[in-house]
């Protein structure tokens, strides 16, 4: 069964219990953000294939995520910027554009991964997440870590590192945990010890 979704195609790839900032100022996300917020409701996330983020229309790929508001300011600049958590991954089945140029996309949703632990041999992928989150891991905001957890550790790690966009996307759209992991520790190029 499809639900419906009002869709922000972005330059970025929002995982699950991923963070995301945004800086809006066009009206279409401008009224999308305060529905959103109103109605306690998400909007979906996904890469741009092409075209761009601000002004105009955007092709985005067929998977992405939904994104739900926790935090909004208004910046120095006299803009409105939000703070959202990704939530569930889905695939879009068709996309409208509404008159004021918002996307409206039918979506599905993708189940959840299996809870899996990590195995012995990526083990080494936690430990770096840990070190990395030293630095990183305010924007995840009271969030306890989940080391121990495959699919997390996967996600926060093609989150944070510099890989291409497509790779964060293929990343994303992976349902197994420990083959992200793999694919992960293999552009690493961390050997088995």
């Amino acid at each position: 069964m499809s639900e419906v979704l009002p869709l922000f195609p972005l330059n970025t790839v929002l995982f699950p219990g991923g963070p995301l900032r945004l800086r809006i100022f066009e009206p279409r996300y401008l009224d999308m953000v305060s529905r959103c917020m109103r109605e306690n409701s998400s909007f979906g996330v996904a890469l741009i294939t092409e075209g761009r983020e601000a002004g105009g229309t955007a092709r985005t790929t067929t998977i992405g995520t939904t994104a739900r508001i926790v935090d909004f300011e208004r910046l120095d600049d006299g803009l409105l910027g939000i703070t959202a958590r990704g939530g569930q991954r889905f695939t879009i089945l068709e996309v409208k554009t509404q008159a004021d140029g918002l996307n409206i996309a039918d979506v599905e949703w993708i189940a959840d991964e299996p809870a899996m632990e990590i195995p012995d041999d990526l083990a080494i992928l936690a430990e770096l997440l840990k070190q990395a989150f030293v630095q990183v891991g305010a924007v995840y905001g009271d969030e306890p870590p989940h080391y121990e957890s495959a699919t997390w550790v996967g996600m926060r790690l093609a989150e944070i590192l510099p890989l291409p966009m497509p790779e964060k996307q293929q990343c994303l759209e992976m349902d197994n945990a420990v083959e992200r992991l793999r694919l992960l520790r293999e552009r690493l190029d961390i050997r088995e010890a």
